[in-house]
């Protein structure tokens, strides 16, 4: 998951209107390119997740009491950092047109006929 860390840095976190006809030519329809770029940042989404919750583990105290809360610099550090990532959705979108998403069809079995 660190690759994809650096890889994103110098990606720009701001949408930004995309040429749809690029989108399609890889897949010959727009809704399927759309899919897989859905499935891919779900993917991230998910793995980023488990990863900063991983992280933010480390600090976590078990106390009854809720005074007893202090503010600890890494943990803010990491939380901001993962703040500022781009959305999985314009990381997948980015892979896609770059060729980085390596997608296929998957055939489906016919049923005998009856």
């Amino acid at each position: 998951m660190s690759d994809i860390k650096t890889k994103v840095q110098g990606l720009d976190p701001n949408v930004r209107a995309r040429n749809m006809d690029a989108m399609a030519r890889k897949t010959a329809n727009v809704y399927e390119s759309l899919a897989i770029i859905t499935k891919r940042a779900r993917q991230l989404s998910v793995d980023l997740k488990h990863e900063l919750h991983n992280k933010l583990e480390e600090f976590a105290v078990n106390s009854d009491t809720i005074e007893e809360i202090s503010e600890n610099k890494e943990q803010i550090e990491i939380s901001k950092f993962y703040e500022r990532l781009p959305n999985p959705a314009i990381i997948a979108t980015e892979e896609f047109l770059s060729n980085e998403i390596a997608f296929r069809y998957v055939e489906r079995k016919k049923r005998p006929q009856e």
